[in-house]
């Protein structure tokens, strides 16, 4: 989603105005959009590898049940950091006082 907004935003800027009236803008935009274009092309491309490894490590899951095992501790444990990393980010954000800095740490 990340490179189809940032596709969208290169796309945004060719089309500006002021790509016709400087030309030298209109060079860095059109870098930015192909620079831009195949960010987005490449992580389609990851992505899609992604899935397929995906699909056979499911296939394999029930061959190998440590396996299955490891990936459900894997996915909580990512759960659990994600869960974490909000309320670092939280915490980040408060004034910094005592009780928020003891927090943070901990």
């Amino acid at each position: 989603a990340m490179s189809k907004s940032a596709v969208k935003i290169s796309s945004d800027l060719l089309s500006n105005p002021l790509c016709e009236q400087e030309p030298s803008f209109l060079e860095m935009v059109t870098a930015f959009d192909t620079a831009m274009k195949r960010m987005d092309s490449f992580n389609q491309e990851k992505v899609r590898k992604a899935l397929a490894e995906a699909g056979e490590i499911r296939e394999f899951s029930s061959v190998f049940p440590s396996l299955n095992m490891a990936v459900k501790r894997r996915e909580q444990t990512l759960q659990d950091y994600r869960r974490l990393q909000t309320k670092v980010e939280k915490y980040e954000e408060k004034e910094r006082t005592g009780p928020v800095l003891a927090k943070l740490h901990q």
